[in-house]
Parts: structure tokens; C-alpha cells; sequence
């Protein structure tokens, strides 16, 4: 490259560098690196729904806790308000789990979806459990539920289209807004 191309004498240009920009556009999110050093399913002495009932509600995500199980926000959401149901006890599969904590699953999961309804206007949800690495599971060690709200208007063609996925609310007030609108007791 010249001089007069904006390049100087003996030095490369940016454009021959492995950062040429791309079909991609990038979203920096440094907080996923919790998620991509933790490494493969944790063991239960460093789970991560092990550990979140032991810290304060605000920490962890949660917003709802039951006697059996609990609810939390997913710290890497594919939608704003993307919650998952878990039991307490460290458990993979969903038949390992106790008709309590079944039972317990539901009714939270329910009220989950009443109440990420009621805040946020939408119009479905996905709900579901990924059993296992090979399942798709990113903790495999403890079962967990999915709730995922869906819009009708929501920016489904994003991350086809731009590569790009769109959360328009913070974690922290998403968690606040739901903790805020959960009933008092289990049946509304």
C-alpha cells in the first residue's frame, strides 16, 4: 500500500489484518466469559444453581423462591424476561426429580408465565428442559426449565439477518420488574 492509499511506507495496512471487518457485527458482552471459562457441566461443589440460593436474591437473579425449587432470571438470555425454574437439590434429569419438586416446577412455572405476561405484553413463550450435553444442555448436572417469552413483533429475523440478538432491558431491572410483580403466595 502507497502513501497516497493511506498507508505508510514498509508498514501493512489494517485492511490486510485477521480484523477486516465482516458480514458480522459484533456485540461485546465481556460478562459471558463466567459462562465460556466455566468450562464443561459443573461439578455440584461449583454449580451455579447450586450456588445462587446461598447468595442474596438481588445476586443471583432470583426473583421467586419456592420449598422445593426456585426461580431466576438466565444470566444469558435469548429474550428479556428469559427465566429458569430449578429445584434446589442438585439434580440432572427430570425423572431423578421428586413429585415435590415436579409439582413445585410447574406451579412456578406457571406463575412465571402470568407474570412475565402481565410486565411485559407477550404473546407466548418457549418452555422447555434440554436433558443433557448432548441434549443441548450448558448445565447438565441440574435440571432446569426454560421460560422464554416470545413477542409477536419481536426481532425474530435479528440474529438470522444481522447476526445480532437484540435484549432491550438490563438483567438487574428485568429482575427487579419481575420480583416486583411476583404474588405473595404461590397461587395468584
Amino acid at each position: 500500500m502507497t502513501e497516497e492509499q493511506g498507508g505508510f511506507a514498509g508498514l501493512e495496512s489494517s485492511a490486510d489484518f485477521a480484523a477486516v471487518p465482516d458480514a458480522f457485527q459484533r456485540l461485546w458482552t465481556p460478562h459471558r466469559m463466567v459462562y465460556i471459562e466455566g468450562g464443561p457441566t459443573p461439578h455440584e461443589e461449583n454449580c451455579p444453581f447450586c450456588a445462587a440460593p446461598k447468595l442474596d436474591d438481588e445476586k443471583a437473579l432470583i426473583v421467586a423462591r419456592g420449598t422445593h425449587a426456585y426461580v431466576l432470571l438466565n444470566l444469558f438470555p435469548y429474550n428479556s424476561g428469559h427465566l429458569l425454574v430449578c429445584p434446589y437439590r442438585h439434580v440432572a434429569l427430570y425423572d431423578d426429580a421428586s413429585p415435590e419438586e415436579v409439582a413445585e416446577i410447574a406451579e412456578l412455572t406457571q406463575i412465571a408465565m402470568r407474570v412475565v405476561r402481565r410486565i411485559s405484553n407477550c404473546d407466548g413463550f418457549n418452555i422447555g428442559m434440554n436433558q443433557g450435553r448432548v441434549a443441548g444442555a450448558g448445565v447438565a448436572d441440574h435440571l432446569h426449565q426454560h421460560i422464554v417469552p416470545r413477542w409477536a413483533t419481536d426481532a425474530n429475523f435479528f440474529p438470522i439477518i444481522a447476526e445480532t440478538k437484540a435484549i432491550p432491558r438490563l438483567l438487574g431491572e428485568t429482575r427487579q420488574a419481575i420480583a416486583d410483580a411476583w404474588p405473595t403466595s404461590l397461587v395468584e
